[in-house]
């Protein structure tokens, strides 16, 4: 049985190779592939594959752990493999039939994107898709894609909002993902012109975030896990990553790093340092511990086949804000410790801190919506500011 130490072990073998090609894959901006064929023999894209289609079914608690292992050597992989990992999650909810289309791959990666830019068409046996779906992470490695579709009557009018499973060779890459940060994801832009899109490969978004799946087997805990929670969650996990990549690479250099104009010899010598460097590191502590919070009760509802009450799904989200929240803090701290070095180029620092600041702002991620949507509902206030919850 694989547990998640031994894939976390497995993430951290991997470190050296992240660290060593992590420039050239923010240069050509894709994770490069000899990394991805490592990532995938060490079995990391099959954490959330059910058991039964050869994956490892593990639980929300591992793919955390070594989503969070991996950032520590590159914030873009582990980011790739956070999304991917999720929307391979996703296609497990799904019915049977369109499991065993996608899963019949060994190799599958599904990416995703939920906003529903696009039109469906109800045609004979499914639907007619059309859309354009920023942004795509991991496009240039997914086999197929999950993304959203807004479900019509005959009138044209809006009844549902679905995500619909779709192969790579029916969609088309738009490279468009120019950012400052995360360069390496693949962000980009999916595209379908009239796509058939079987019902069996539709999955109803609303139905789904209370709970009401599609797919038959319930077996599986993850299967059973909650919806938004899990969406949620899985971002904070890179950000835990990043922060302690950043701590590990100030605290290693403070004994033999000066402070410039001062007497201080190391920056290990300042009181000052000391207190920068414990705080830092307490909001990362503070990160994670919240994230593993979220995680145990996602798992442990799952466990015991129950859905979470709205309010614990609420403070999901809370708690992934400030997992994003405290780690891009502790970032901004360590920056300040360690110096104007910190933005050199050659300096991975500068690096760690553009990644953290471009994934805290995922629309899903931002701290101060998870805080709202919490606050209302520990007010009892009914009316939200998503449905996402």
């Amino acid at each position: 049985m694989t547990t998640t130490d031994d894939l976390v072990a497995r993430a951290e073998a991997l470190l050296p190779l992240l660290r060593e090609q992590a420039a050239k894959t923010e240069e050509d901006r894709r994770v490069p592939d000899e990394v991805i064929d490592a990532l995938t023999a060490a079995g990391l894209f099959q954490v959330s594959v059910p058991k039964r289609y050869g994956g490892l079914g593990t639980d929300m608690r591992t793919m955390l752990e070594v989503s969070a292992k991996l950032a520590e050597g590159d914030g873009s992989t582990a980011w790739v493999v956070t999304l991917i990992n999720v929307c391979n999650w996703l296609t497990s909810l799904f019915p049977a039939q369109a499991q065993q289309e996608v899963f019949a791959d060994p190799a599958v990666k599904v990416s995703g994107v939920l906003n529903p830019s696009s039109s469906a068409r109800k045609v004979e046996g499914g639907w007619q898709v059309s859309g354009r779906w920023y942004y795509n992470s991991g496009s240039w490695h997914a086999t197929w894609a999950v993304l959203g579709v807004p479900l019509t009557d005959d009138s044209g009018e809006v009844i549902d909002q679905a995500l619909a499973l779709i192969p790579k060779e029916d969609l088309e890459i738009e490279d468009v993902w120019f950012v400052a940060g995360m360069r390496g994801t693949g962000s980009n832009c999916l595209v379908a012109e009239n796509v058939f899109v079987p019902e069996h490969r539709v999955l109803s978004v609303p139905s789904a975030i209370e709970g009401g799946y599609g797919t038959e087997h319930t077996d599986e805990v993850l299967c059973r896990a909650a919806f938004v929670p899990v969406l949620a969650l899985v971002l904070a996990a890179p950000q835990i990553g990043l922060g302690r990549a950043a701590l590990r690479y100030v605290t290693e250099r403070a004994d033999r790093k000066p402070i410039s104009y001062t007497f201080f010899e190391t920056q290990a010598e300042s009181t000052a340092f000391q207190l920068q460097v414990a705080e830092a590191a307490n909001r990362i502590d503070t990160a994670y511990l919240h994230a593993v919070r979220a995680a145990t009760d996602i798992d442990s509802f799952a466990e015991r086949d129950e859905y979470p009450p709205p309010l614990l799904r609420a403070r999901v989200r809370a708690d992934t804000g400030v997992a994003v929240q405290n780690v891009l803090a502790a970032i901004q701290i360590l920056l300040d410790a360690h110096g104007a070095g910190s933005f050199a180029e050659v300096n991975p620092l500068q690096r760690i801190w553009r990644d953290a600041n471009v994934a805290g702002r995922h629309a899903v991620a931002v701290p101060q919506i998870g805080f709202e949507v919490y606050g209302k509902a520990l007010l009892g206030v009914e009316e939200q500011i998503t449905p996402l919850i």
